[in-house]
């Protein structure tokens, strides 16, 4: 069992053809463990970006991939825990990373005894956990071909890149709002996205950002009443900002140390503004000119403690 399953998502691709390393039920599914992939598994640390759907294509037969989840065996162990279950954050110390793709397909196809259907099943539910199957030793590996439904990629890379792009403008537009020095982003801005930001959801062709404006807030010395005041200036002047950058056509990619789902990646992006990172594991285009153009709303709670950023690319639709 490999200390980390291989990832080529990071570099943008959609295919490739990997050995099978180990299989496991989850739910009344199967779920395939391969060498390497080039699907994005959904993050159960931060699940902001959806998973990657697909094909995976044993012995000429092409199973749907219907789902795509992390998952992680502790080391001197054989079980496998997913989502919610899994007690450590993704890349700790002590235990295998894995990128488990789920087909509705018997264990048999894949060289294994048929299951029962117990095994990992989703999160909350009190199934027992799954315990690894290792593929059978063969004249020659079984091999699988991993094809990523590639329209809907497209649409949730765009949709993270514009997201990051969007908390960079907002950090901008609201920078004068702070009293106090905090912790600034790439391009020297007060990071109002990291420090406020309770959720994030990567939509296809867009995302949803919420934000606490809470007490804590205020103490670092952040004027919640200007923003309210403001709002439809803020949500102006932060779209228009967004839109010159999308107008730039700058170079967008991820940084990687190395092909592995526990890798430490980092988004890229070279605005004329400077050089804008943000520690990212998610896919994105490769221009910001790609975006075409974008919109955004920003609605406040009633009670003025949350504020929800929705993100769209009306130039795909979105």
């Amino acid at each position: 069992m490999p200390n980390t399953t291989l990832v080529t998502y990071p570099a943008g691709e959609v295919g490739g053809t990997s050995e099978v390393v180990a299989v496991i039920p989850v739910g009344d599914r199967t779920g395939v463990i391969t060498t390497r992939t080039p699907f994005h598994p959904l993050d159960h640390t931060w699940p902001d970006q959806p998973a990657d759907l697909g094909t995976l294509t044993a012995g000429g037969v092409r199973h749907t991939v219907l789902d795509c989840v992390t998952g992680a065996v502790e080391e001197g162990t054989s079980t496998v825990l997913i989502g919610d279950d899994i007690p450590v954050r993704r890349g700790s110390e002590g235990w295998h990373w894995l990128v488990v793709h789920v087909v509705d397909a018997d264990a048999s196809v894949f060289g294994l005894p048929s299951h029962s259907g117990h095994g990992v099943a989703p999160a909350a539910s009190s199934e027992p956990a799954a315990h690894l199957e290792a593929v059978p030793a063969q004249p020659e590996a079984l091999s699988v071909h991993l094809e990523v439904d590639a329209v809907r990629r497209l649409a949730l890379s765009a949709g993270h890149t514009v997201c990051h792009l969007m908390a960079l403008a907002l950090n901008e537009t609201l920078a004068d709002l702070w009293s106090k020095e905090v912790r600034t982003d790439s391009l020297g801005h007060p990071d109002f996205d990291q420090i406020a930001i309770t959720s994030s959801r990567i939509l296809p062709y867009g995302s949803r950002d919420d934000y606490r404006l809470g007490k804590s807030l205020r103490k670092k010395g952040f004027a919640m009443s200007s923003l309210a005041d403001d709002l439809p200036g803020i949500a102006t002047r932060t779209e228009d900002r967004l839109n010159q950058w999308i107008a730039e056509g700058a170079e967008v990619r991820v940084e990687a140390s190395e092909p592995t789902l526990t890798a430490r990646r980092t988004w890229y992006c070279g605005l004329t503004a400077g050089e804008a990172r943000i520690p990212c594991g998610g896919t994105h285009v490769t221009n910001t000119a790609d975006l075409k153009t974008a919109k955004i709303s920003l609605d406040l709670s009633p009670d003025g403690t949350a504020l929800t950023v929705v993100t769209s690319l009306p130039g795909f639709g979105g």
